[in-house]
């Protein structure tokens, strides 16, 4: 196991229960989750990880995982007994890393899996990096893997990385799985030009921007301040991710019925660990334009209902060859986690066009 994680060390451990326990409370604004993450709920969250969550057991758990090194990435690389089975590479995205496809890996031991550490993402030794430059560090490690064909499945930042890879390596890439369509491909159609769908998707994404999007904001345009304050305080990282979680998951409000506890606070506890979110908002504050040109792999999307924005197949059709359209009846933003049985069917189908 020389390439998993180091262990962490127990003064970095001690260090995180001792800022927990002395963390200073502060006033806030409203009460519930209307505003944020709920002030009573946070409270007893960080009891329990100063208090009685084990580290130590998550640890072993990943340190387990078939971690390899290429193309100066680390990755997860789990091999098929056949040698000839289909290979699939899983992109994850923020705020989460591999781990978001941990429950699905049991699922395709029939398939040769590639799970990278993104640049700039727990376990990765890479700087972060715009996401569509993840793209050629990824396809160096799947040469010096031996993979000449490949599935690539995407979501969030991970979205972004495998259009890139399907541009940047068209020959290898033979299909293409995506669980949602970019909306920043709006801005290649004019008004004018835009179905009714990509009207109401446009507003759509409009009403979701002001109402969520405030996160987005700030780590695209002030990253290194957010940084300094979510990276010094273990709390103000537990609101910042577990408010995500929430609001994006398929959970009727009750977070923990999509993470439970001991999973939401290993999310949580890479990116203190390793000293990851600062890094981790690289994708927002370094994005490149759009590209017009059509990716030529075959493209098979599964959305979930519970997912940020619901784009129109229309739009998808305008950079992709859309070959699966799936609309799948639950689930949200971290498909692979909430819904391993559907997601390793949709990524199947994708292998399929392949």
């Amino acid at each position: 196991m020389s390439d998993a994680p180091d262990r962490v060390p127990d003064e970095v451990l001690d260090e995180l229960r001792r800022r927990l326990r002395d963390r200073r409370r502060v006033p806030a604004v409203g009460s519930g989750w209307a505003r944020g993450v709920d002030a009573a709920y946070l409270d007893d969250l960080l009891r329990y990880w100063a208090e009685e969550y084990d580290w130590r057991a998550a640890e072993d758990r990943i340190r387990a995982l078939p971690w390899t090194r290429a193309g100066g990435l680390r990755l997860v690389h789990q091999r098929a007994a056949a040698e000839d089975a289909p290979v699939l590479v899983l992109l994850h995205g923020w705020p989460d890393s591999v781990l978001r496809f941990q429950r699905v890996l049991p699922l395709l031991q029939d398939v040769h899996v590639v799970v990278p550490a993104l640049p700039g993402y727990p376990f990765s030794d890479s700087p972060g990096t715009a996401g569509a430059l993840m793209a050629e560090p990824i396809a160096a490690a799947m040469a010096e893997l031996g993979h000449e064909r490949y599935v690539v499945s995407g979501g969030d930042i991970g979205t972004g990385v495998a259009e890139a890879l399907a541009r940047l390596v068209p020959e290898h890439v033979s299909a293409l799985h995506l669980t949602d369509v970019p909306s920043r491909a709006l801005a290649l159609v004019p008004d004018a030009q835009r179905s009714e769908g990509e009207r109401a998707f446009a507003e759509e994404v409009r009403r979701w921007t002001e109402a969520e999007g405030a996160y987005m904001h700030e780590q695209s345009t002030k990253p290194a301040t957010l940084a300094v304050g979510l990276g010094d305080s273990p709390a103000g990282l537990a609101a910042w991710i577990v408010e995500k979680l929430r609001s994006w998951s398929d959970c009727d409000g009750d977070v923990e019925a999509a993470f439970p506890r001991d999973d939401l606070l290993t999310w949580i506890t890479l990116y203190w660990v390793t000293g990851a979110i600062g890094t981790s908002f690289a994708p927002y504050a370094e994005r490149l334009p759009p590209v017009q040109e059509r990716v030529a792999a075959p493209l098979a999307v599964t959305l979930f209902p519970r997912d940020l924005l619901h784009a129109p197949r229309e739009l998808a059709e305008r950079t992709f060859d859309v070959r699966v359209w799936d609309e799948q009846p639950s689930g949200g933003h971290f498909a692979a986690w909430e819904r391993p049985e559907a997601f390793a069917a949709a990524v199947r189908a994708a292998i399929a066009l392949g």
